[in-house]
């Protein structure tokens, strides 16, 4: 269950990266709130997870989520460019992803 807890987290990284974008260096009250929240949930949901998940296991995919997620909220909300060394670079992170969840022992 804790490694549903760990993919919730990461969901809630890609949301307070983008919204980063919205608060205009926190500036922005509204977008500003919402971004602290979505910070301390996915925090929390990160800290909950580590109470049996191993720590850089953890946390090396609480970030690739976020990495993902993030580019791929780059390239479509955003229109960043889409090259095919930026996609491959995502695939080799999410493989990254996998295998540390086939190397975990939970």
């Amino acid at each position: 269950m804790n490694w549903f807890w760990l993919v919730i987290a990461g969901l809630f990284e890609v949301a307070w990266a983008t919204g980063l974008k919205y608060t205009e260096s926190f500036t922005k009250l509204t977008p500003s709130l919402l971004t602290l929240a979505a910070m301390g949930v996915s925090f929390y949901l990160l800290s909950y997870a580590l109470r049996t998940l191993p720590l850089g296991t953890a946390y090396a995919v609480w970030v690739g989520i976020g990495a993902i997620g993030t580019a791929i909220v780059g390239i479509l909300i955003f229109n960043e460019t889409v090259t095919p060394l930026k996609l491959a670079s995502i695939a080799l992170v999410a493989i990254g992803i996998a295998g540390l969840k086939l190397s975990s022992a939970h």
